[in-house]
């Protein structure tokens, strides 16, 4: 077994205060010793929130830092705790109905820290059957793992990207709810440029063609950190949506997405490059 799986093993039964806290000095270290990564978070920050002084972006990127260790740390007792933990420390506030009746609807997840915790308390704690697109990971055995914890409710079906449309789109027609993480740059082949934060960033349009293609409704599903835990915050079904604009629905998206940000700044994932592929003639920014 991977020593990173044994770790987060160990730490299952652990108090969340006594983990949250093992987080914060260990997401200190990863800011001093990730200088790659640092340099990614900085540039994201400057990008996006041009308002903030120097000093304000740095504090911001090292709480980022240790929400991201946070975060792993909390698989411990999500993947291998007791249902117990999970009713305690899963909270869930917003309508669930339209993710248990029969329509085709497709969550916008978007890459907070706590979304593996989303997942759990949708599929362990609620019995919402759903689907996700999956990324392999590098290493066999900790693949194996996060494969297992995602789909420890045995709720989760999960899409390999490479496989292509046809096996998602039959899922939402035949009822299971998709958990979408559109928000990330997957390269220039089938992104648009739409502004996020007034950035012209890469972003695949994935939200307005499932929502055409499948004939489904979309909801936001952000999942946020708390003191407790994590708190599932469902939003409304989105009117008017997908429109004949793919671009357009993709802008709204980010616009969508922008302002569950701004409630929660430092829980978003600011370690992707999120602006690596750029309109043409425009010089790279990391």
């Amino acid at each position: 077994m991977h020593p990173v799986v044994l770790l987060i093993r160990f730490l299952a039964p652990w108090p969340l205060g006594a983990l949250r806290a093992l987080g914060w000095v260990l997401g200190h270290v990863l800011w001093a010793l990730a200088r790659s990564r640092r340099r990614i978070v900085q540039v994201n920050l400057a990008l996006c929130f041009p308002h903030l002084t120097p000093r304000e972006r740095g504090h911001l990127a090292r709480r980022h830092f240790v929400g991201v260790v946070q975060s792993l740390l909390d698989r411990s007792w999500l993947w291998h705790g007791s249902p117990a933990q999970l009713r305690r420390r899963l909270q869930l506030q917003g309508d669930l109905s339209p993710l248990l009746g029969p329509e085709p609807v497709v969550m916008l997840a978007p890459h907070f820290v706590g979304l593996d915790a989303g997942g759990s308390a949708l599929t362990q704690l609620h019995g919402v059957h759903m689907a996700s697109i999956y990324v392999r990971q590098r290493n066999a055995a900790l693949d194996e793992w996060v494969r297992q914890g995602r789909n420890r409710s045995g709720q989760v079906s999960l899409y390999f990207r490479h496989q292509g449309v046809k096996q998602i789109l039959s899922g939402l027609r035949q009822g299971v709810k998709l958990y979408l993480l559109p928000d990330m740059d997957f390269g220039r082949k089938e992104s648009v440029f739409v502004p996020f934060y007034g950035v012209q960033a890469a972003t695949v349009p994935s939200l307005s063609r499932f929502a055409r293609l499948g004939r489904a409704r979309v909801m936001t599903v952000a999942t946020r950190m708390t003191a407790q835990g994590y708190r599932l915050e469902l939003g409304p079904l989105w009117a008017d949506f997908p429109s004949e604009d793919a671009e357009a629905d993709t802008a709204r998206m980010n616009r969508e997405l922008q302002t569950l940000i701004d409630t929660m700044p430092e829980q978003y994932y600011w370690v992707h490059k999120r602006f690596k592929t750029r309109p043409e003639g425009e010089p790279g920014v990391y």
